[in-house]
């Protein structure tokens, strides 16, 4: 058929005000950090799973690729389509944003894909329930099928998991556009190989997520929060170590800000301040929930006041409004460093205890390297995730450094994280902009299997090529 043909049997399968064409979808067809973009035939948006698979099943009988996509905020360039003048169509989940039940005596919500995380937390809080998946930065746009087909961290991974740990269920559209129902809310199902995990991570490479059963726990009835200035990373570790021995299971997020992080914050996002009166290098906000029957606040200052040394100063509160103050530092970090031009990012993880060594050990081959440089590193220290971007102080000067020598500085940092077992990505995928990078970081067995995996379910290589693999 020809693209205009194409457009008519889209427009027939979603109706007309569920389909955009030429500069209307090219909104669509661009990254939230502007660095990747495409074109497409059309951009399309089906209301349910059914207008899924017959838009896969059209784009199929006629070699079409298809680019699956939620609230657009892949990182890694994985939810546009390429730029190498292919014929595309992007998949957009976004009317589908039913949530189709929750049951509060099993604790599980069952939502379509593109329910975004807001409507989520609402309608669990309504039932006196949490649903914990904690971003920070694209929160407010993500939506559950794109956190999902990337397995999602944040903050709550600590006590809760990534995506991956609260997903039970799935309802998955396969390439060739059948439709594969295993929306089960069981905590136990042994019954041969777990076919769901296979599309958690897979970027929709695999298959496109149309709905999920997820996984709802207790709203805590009391939480603490601290902010503690430390003095390295390495300190910040044992710190974490100290307070699981003497907290347990109650810490629910450990965040670690640098300097630079805190600087951007208050320089580009209004009504943040400096948390304390001196400055200081190192910052940890911690949060604890449900202990008792001890105020929480009382056990949280007992344990950091018996750390040690490696603590310059720390505030606690039970009041989360005046949490809020310091959330919305860590929360705003991505976003006052896009204010302040492009960069080259790293979303790595490494086991905990090695955090302070790779944070070290990059700085210092990179500064050797790149004198006046810029280092951004943040992230979720509580499960070895950092994020750590590097940039010229200034921004002008940013799009020749990266132009001319990304490729070295992700060997400099890549190379420390694979000499502490560490992976290239911790949370936001591998997209475009990690393809060919995993080549070095994975045995070819494991490549092998990977491949192999999506012939068996993508024979045609039409769901989202071009990304992971």
């Amino acid at each position: 058929m020809k693209d205009q043909d194409i457009n008519i049997a889209l427009a027939a399968i979603v109706a007309s005000d569920g389909i955009l064409t030429a500069q209307a979808a090219a909104p669509f067809c661009k990254d939230w950090r502007g660095r990747y973009a495409g074109e497409a035939l059309a951009v399309v948006f089906p209301a349910d799973t059914r207008q899924v698979s017959e838009v896969v099943k059209l784009c199929v009988a006629n070699n079409i690729a298809i680019v699956p996509q939620g609230g657009n905020t892949s990182l890694c360039g994985a939810s546009v389509p390429l730029a190498n003048g292919s014929r595309q169509v992007v998949i957009n989940l976004s009317r589908m944003d039913r949530i189709r039940a929750v049951d509060a005596i099993n604790y599980t919500m069952t939502v379509e894909a593109g329910c975004k995380l807001a409507a989520l937390y609402a309608a669990a809080e309504e039932a006196d329930r949490l649903f914990p998946l904690g971003l920070t930065a694209i929160a407010p746009h993500c939506e559950i099928g794109g956190n999902l087909s990337t397995n999602a961290g944040g903050i709550g991974v600590l006590r809760y998991g990534n995506a991956r740990d609260l997903m039970l269920g799935l309802e998955v559209v396969l390439p060739d556009g059948r439709i594969w129902n295993g929306l089960r809310r069981l905590r136990k199902d042994n019954t041969g190989y777990d076919l769901k995990h296979l599309f958690i991570g897979a970027e929709g490479t695999l298959g496109i997520i149309t709905a999920a059963a997820l996984k709802l726990y207790p709203r805590p009835r009391s939480t603490a929060t601290a902010c503690i200035a430390v003095r390295d990373p390495a300190e910040a570790v044992l710190l974490l170590s100290h307070l699981r021995a003497t907290c347990g299971d109650k810490i629910s997020g450990f965040e670690l800000i640098s300097r630079s992080c805190l600087d951007l914050v208050l320089k580009h996002i209004d009504n943040t301040a400096e948390p304390f009166a001196l400055r200081h290098e190192w910052l940890v906000i911690t949060k604890l929930a449900d202990v008792l029957p001890a105020p929480l606040d009382g056990v949280l200052s007992e344990a950091l006041r018996t750390f040690g040394d490696g603590i310059a100063e720390f505030e606690v509160t039970a009041d989360e409004t005046a949490a809020e103050r310091w959330w919305r530092i860590r929360k705003n970090i991505a976003e006052a460093q896009k204010a302040e031009g492009i960069s080259v990012k790293h979303d790595v993880s490494v086991p905990i205890s090695h955090v302070g060594e790779f944070i070290t050990q990059a700085s210092a081959a990179l500064r050797a390297a790149y004198p006046g440089i810029r280092i951004v590193a943040f992230g979720h220290l509580g499960d070895g995730n950092i994020h750590y971007n590097i940039s010229m102080l200034d921004a002008a000067r940013n799009g020749a450094f990266i132009a001319q020598h990304e490729h070295e500085v992700n060997r400099i940092v890549y190379g420390v994280v694979a000499g502490l077992d560490g992976s290239i990505s911790a949370e936001h995928g591998l997209g475009q902009l990690k393809r060919d990078e995993i080549t070095h970081y994975k045995s070819a067995l494991e490549l092998e299997l990977m491949r192999n995996i999506k012939r068996s379910l993508d024979s045609a290589g039409l769901l989202n090529p071009g990304k992971v693999i």
